[in-house]
């Protein structure tokens, strides 16, 4: 009896050593992994570390296959857009020449026939004035020598000169002055040599989509009323078709040339109030860029810049900003009175003022710039 008692003790010691050990083990496992993770994690922090590093930096660097696929597409695709514009453009103006010119010419009263020829004429005109000089201008880029150029930065992705108000464009791999955006329905970057033909191209452009749906709702509403008859009696010639009811007079059909007319008309209205929306929202939010004398992309880094200084109790002044007045006729490049009609209202090439790589002050501009900072 004691013997077995003895044993047992024995067999019991033996397993709570073996439990012991056992944990023991398990522990300096658990510590190793530990040790082994911090290990790694300091390895990659001090290969990777970056005091600029911030999570702004770490979401560009997790979109940029993002950003590279939206650019390239971009870059291939803007053929696709310009020709969609200029194709669009050009439906709109057969249909009116087609099918609105001579219903006006039959209904219209002289004074009204010769007020929708001049001002039709004149905002066509403006239109693909504009548009042109848009899409063959080109923006503007700062030269690779730094010799002319002082107070420059260098562009840390083209490795070249960046004077003020300079920025890099992805899409078109180079920098470019002034630059606001890329357009892609230009093809082209909008910088200082043709930010004035963009805005006017969209100005225009949404005068003469607001000037047509204006003067062309009456005949979208007559148009639309004539479709639903003509699916109406399209459904009853077909129910008549189906009953083999010969006896019954079938109702009439609509020939091509009317179907056509009543589709292109709404097909008119449609796209051109469609558009007035769209681009007359894009105008007024540049209008009211240039205005505050900034681009699109100055007035992120406005907004950042003055949120910093408001924290250290100063208040940021745009250095490029002579006034809304001043800052409109830099922009439109109006030096006296008659440049209004003949730079504004009438299509002129003429270039905007100074070169892009410094901003002195411009003639036109009476008065002198605000500081930069004022406490």
């Amino acid at each position: 009896m004691r013997s077995r008692q003895r044993m047992f003790a024995a067999v019991m010691r033996l397993l709570l050593k073996c439990l012991r050990l056992g944990r023991r083990r398990r522990f300096k496992l658990v510590r190793q992994v530990e040790q082994l993770w911090h290990y790694g994690h300091l390895c990659l922090r001090s290969l990777l570390y970056n005091s600029f590093t911030n999570g702004d930096v770490v979401l560009d660097s997790l979109f940029e296959p993002i950003y590279w696929l939206v650019d390239h597409v971009t870059r291939w695709f803007g053929m696709v857009f310009v020709a969609l514009v200029i194709g669009l453009t050009s439906s709109i103006v057969a249909i009116v020449y087609i099918c609105l010119l001579p219903l006006i010419l039959q209904t219209y009263t002289p004074a009204w026939i010769c007020w929708h020829l001049a001002y039709g004429h004149w905002n066509l005109i403006m239109i693909v004035f504009h548009y042109y000089m848009a899409i063959t201008t080109s923006p503007g880029h700062p030269p690779q020598a730094k010799d002319d150029l002082t107070g420059v930065s260098i562009c840390r992705k083209c490795i070249a000169p960046k004077p003020a108000r300079t920025h890099h464009c992805s899409i078109c791999n180079r920098c470019v002055l002034k630059m606001d955006h890329h357009c892609p329905w230009l093809n082209n970057c909008v910088g200082h040599y043709n930010h004035r033909y963009f805005f006017s191209f969209c100005l225009f452009m949404t005068m003469g989509c607001i000037y047509c749906s204006i003067s062309g709702w009456e005949m979208f509403r007559d148009a639309y009323a004539a479709i639903e008859r003509m699916k109406l009696l399209e459904k009853e010639r077909l129910q008549v078709a189906a009953n083999q009811t010969y006896y019954q007079t079938p109702p009439p059909t609509f020939s091509f040339h009317q179907r056509a007319f009543h589709k292109s008309v709404v097909y008119l209205w449609v796209l051109c109030s469609s558009v007035a929306l769209a681009l007359g929202a894009l105008t007024l939010w540049h209008a009211a860029l240039i205005t505050r004398g900034e681009t699109s992309i100055e007035r992120h880094i406005n907004k950042k810049e003055r949120q910093r200084l408001q924290k250290k109790g100063k208040v940021f002044r745009n250095p490029y900003s002579y006034g809304g007045w001043d800052n409109w006729k830099v922009f439109l490049g109006v030096d006296m009175p008659r440049h209004w009609l003949t730079r504004v209202l009438l299509p002129s090439p003429h270039l905007p003022h100074g070169t892009g790589l410094s901003w002195d002050l411009p003639p036109c501009v009476t008065k002198q710039r605000a500081p930069l900072l004022a406490i």
